[in-house]
């Protein structure tokens, strides 16, 4: 594409309007709170020849110094020109490279697009023929200083959104799982030097990927219309049956990627049958192949629904570190399951009941350190004021009969000695129920210590893993399969055998295991995510916590 003196004086005229904008409003919602983050080691900046084009450097310091919207960047910013001796990071023998179009290209393509201020508009416009052909046009030479650091103002901008997310504390959004600091400095440097580089160093975990590329696909399906409708008052038929609803419904599930292929008829196949399940199993409901009532609401829910759920996921990515530990145990309370990893390969996964909504599980992070057998439960505070106070006013003897115990001091006294009467706030000795099959918390815990005493553990109600919606706790983790998890956790300790573990839990006496090494445990809450197995899924927002995040990336 061809530029005359013309087009190259209005672009600048343009450019220098625009950065009034840029300097005057810049980023306010951007504005970053984190720690001074980690810059290079020096020792990579061996001298060497960037480019021929060498920035002034008072022009740079005054340009970012200025800058109001830069907060914490300003440093890293600075520090970056200095240690390649202020030449210019976009500019190849006068011209911007390559890699600024492409930096430019996922500005324009970036959700939610929030750097590309109208300055960098025009560039990224003016860089497209009208074929839509890809160009670099030319600018005049005294402007190259401008936009070189204008692109690496909006490259620090860019990163924070994409890979550090929200600035607000995540402790207010109730995450309690730390974030880490990311590397921009080394981020930039890569990315001015191949795609390929950036790739490499680019801070995301593999399942922030994956799921930005779900976006992506509903984003066009979104486009051209969404799901189609199925009737509400659809009834089933059996395969081989005939419905016209059934053409919709094929439509709406080959979009999703649950049918492998479309067919246009309005014949029940065996194909959709199955389509129906795996569906059914992506919404985290019965797999059962039956459009019930609570099939067919998630196959008619809006398609901007769920890209806002999406979203909110990604944003919930972005706040954990981009290196997993090799194992590790991750439980998603929204999917009432907990996944075990190995060599950061996903292994197997089971059934877990999380707390109720009144009683929620806490989101975070920490390191199983012990297994207890047959252990005793020591009856919080919370529940001794609320549930047992009442019930021990009315009859002493109620501990006796529960398989409980008092302990004062280390001893065990008799309950029965205590004037209940006196207590109403609490209680100034210890409750614990005794060891047993019908301990509360079951034949085996798991503790990995915290502040918010929150541990997972067996339960002799299991009943309620039948259920579909496993939210019933007052806030810790009960285990579908205990005994294979105390196996898993102690496998690098040869003393205890599967048979060993199995007595000891019926043993109906207390023992603590020490696990070594530790056993890294992520809580989390993700209630849209794609799956080892490539599918993509949604839960329920058991917490409301989606809407509480909804107002901070949506502002609604």
């Amino acid at each position: 594409m061809i530029y005359s003196k013309a087009n190259a004086t209005t672009i600048s005229l343009l450019f220098i309007v625009s950065i009034g904008i840029f300097l005057s409003t810049g980023c306010s919602h951007l504005e970053s709170k984190q720690p001074s983050l980690v810059l290079q080691d020096s020792t990579i900046y061996a001298p060497q020849n960037y480019t021929e084009l060498i920035l002034d450097s008072a022009f740079v310091d005054s340009f970012v110094v200025n800058n109001k919207s830069l907060d914490s960047f300003s440093q890293q910013i600075l520090e970056f020109y200095a240690r390649r001796g202020y030449q210019a990071a976009w500019f190849v023998e006068g011209k911007l490279g390559a890699q600024a179009l492409n930096f430019l290209s996922r500005l324009k393509n970036n959700e939610p697009n929030q750097s590309a201020t109208p300055l960098l508009s025009i560039i990224l416009n003016s860089s497209e023929d009208s074929a839509g052909v890809s160009s670099i046009p030319d600018f005049e030479q005294a402007m190259h200083p401008f936009i070189d650091v204008s692109l690496t103002i909006a490259f620090f901008k860019y990163a924070n959104t994409e890979y550090y997310g929200l600035d607000k504390s995540a402790h207010d959004l109730e995450w309690y799982i730390p974030r880490k600091k990311k590397n921009y400095v080394k981020l930039l440097n890569a990315l001015i030097v191949s795609d390929e580089e950036y790739a490499i160093y680019e801070p995301i975990s593999p399942y922030y990927l994956s799921l930005k590329n779900a976006l992506k696909k509903y984003k066009e399906i979104e486009k051209k219309g969404g799901f189609p409708l199925i009737d509400s008052s659809f009834k089933m038929v059996e395969v081989g049956e005939i419905s016209p609803e059934i053409i919709q419904l094929k439509t709406s599930l080959f979009l999703s990627e649950d049918l492998n292929m479309l067919d246009t008829s309005a014949v029940f196949t065996d194909s959709l049958y199955i389509a129906i399940k795996s569906f059914q199993k992506r919404m985290g409901l019965p797999s059962n192949g039956k459009l019930d009532k609570a099939t067919l609401a998630e196959l008619n829910t809006p398609i901007q629904e769920r890209v806002k759920k999406i979203m909110i996921n990604l944003e919930r990515l972005r706040w954990l570190p981009e290196e997993s530990p090799a194992n590790y145990l991750l439980v998603n309370i929204p999917e009432f399951r907990l996944h075990v990893f190995e060599s950061k390969k996903y292994q197997w996964s089971m059934d877990v009941v999380v707390g109720k909504a009144a009683t929620e599980t806490t989101i975070f992070s920490d390191n199983m350190k012990y297994v207890v057998f047959s252990p005793y439960w020591n009856v919080p505070q919370s529940i001794i004021r609320n549930e047992l106070l009442p019930k021990l006013k009315r009859n002493s003897n109620y501990l006796n009969s529960k398989n409980m115990e008092v302990v004062q001091n280390g001893k065990v006294i008799n309950s029965r000695t205590i004037n209940w009467h006196n207590y109403s706030k609490g209680v100034p000795f210890v409750i614990r129920e005794k060891p047993g099959k019908d301990n509360s918390l079951g034949l085996v815990k798991f503790l990995f210590p915290n502040q918010f005493n929150i541990y997972m553990h067996d339960t002799p109600a299991k009943s309620l893993f039948d259920k579909n919606d496993r939210a019933f706790s007052h806030g810790c983790i009960r285990l579908a399969e205990p005994e294979k998890l105390a196996n898993y956790v102690l496998r690098n300790d040869t003393t205890y055998t599967p048979e060993k573990t199995n007595e000891l839990m019926h043993k109906g006496e207390e023992k603590w295991v020490t696990i070594n090494p530790t056993l890294p445990v992520f809580i989390v809450y993700f209630s849209s995510w794609v799956s080892h197995d490539g599918k993509l899924n949604f839960r329920k927002d058991i917490y409301g916590a989606d809407k509480k995040l909804s107002k901070e990336v949506f502002g609604m």
